[in-house]
C-alpha cells in the first residue's frame, strides 16, 4: 500500500513538473512553492527550538479546533464557503496564540535545548520541512472533499491530503522530536 502511494507520488510529481504553466499559476504551484521556500528559509531563520514550540502549538490548535463545541454553532451562522475560512482562521489564530504563550512559558525550557544549542543545520531543515508540511496538510484537510478533488492536482493530494500523507505529517514530527536529542542535554544520574 505504501509502495503504491510512493509510486503514485512519483508519477504525480513528474506530471506536475511537466505541466507547470508559469503564465497561469495554479493553487498547487503556490502550495508546492510555499512548502519548499518556507521549509528552507523560514526554518533557518527561526531555529530548531522555536520550530519545536510551533509544532507543539499546531498539535494543540488542531486538538482545540477539532473538539471546540462553539465551532459548529459559528459554522451554522455563516455561509458554506465561509465555514472553511472560519475553521482555517480559527486554527491559525489558536496556533499563533499558543505559540506566543508557549514560547514564554516553562514548556520551552522543557522541550527545547539551551539557547547556545539551536541544533545542527540538518535538524533545523528537517524540523522546518516537517513543520511546514504539517501546517499545509492540516490546512488542506479543512477544505471540503469536493474542492480538494476538483481543484488540487494529484501530486498535492498525494503529498498533503491523502490518508497516508496526513498520517505521515502528523506522526513524523513526533517521531523526530523523540529521536533527535540535544547535544547539550545531560543525562540524569541518580545518586543513592
Amino acid at each position: 500500500m505504501l509502495l503504491a502511494e510512493a509510486t503514485n507520488a512519483t508519477n504525480a510529481a513528474t506530471s506536475f513538473v511537466t505541466n507547470i504553466n508559469w503564465n497561469q499559476p495554479s493553487w498547487d504551484l503556490f502550495i508546492i512553492l510555499f512548502f519548499v521556500v518556507a521549509g528552507l528559509l523560514y526554518g533557518l531563520s527561526l531555529g530548531r527550538n522555536r520550530i519545536i514550540v510551533i509544532l507543539v502549538s499546531i498539535y494543540m490548535a488542531l486538538a482545540i479546533v477539532n473538539t471546540a463545541p462553539f465551532i459548529p454553532t459559528l459554522e451554522a451562522t455563516v455561509k458554506i464557503n465561509d465555514q472553511v475560512i472560519l475553521k482555517i482562521s480559527t486554527f491559525l489564530a489558536v496556533a499563533i496564540g499558543l505559540f506566543f504563550l508557549l514560547s514564554r512559558s516553562a514548556l520551552l525550557k522543557t522541550i527545547a535545548s539551551s539557547d547556545e544549542d539551536q541544533g545542527s543545520w540538518w535538524q533545523v531543515i528537517l524540523f522546518s520541512i516537517l513543520h511546514v508540511g504539517l501546517l499545509v496538510s492540516v490546512t488542506l484537510t479543512f477544505l471540503p472533499a469536493e474542492v480538494v478533488a476538483s481543484r488540487l492536482s494529484p501530486l498535492t493530494r498525494t503529498l498533503f491530503v491523502g490518508e497516508w500523507a496526513r498520517f505521515c505529517w502528523i506522526v513524523l514530527p513526533i517521531v523526530f522530536m523523540a529521536l533527535i536529542r540535544s547535544s547539550s542535554k545531560k543525562k540524569f544520574k541518580y545518586d543513592v
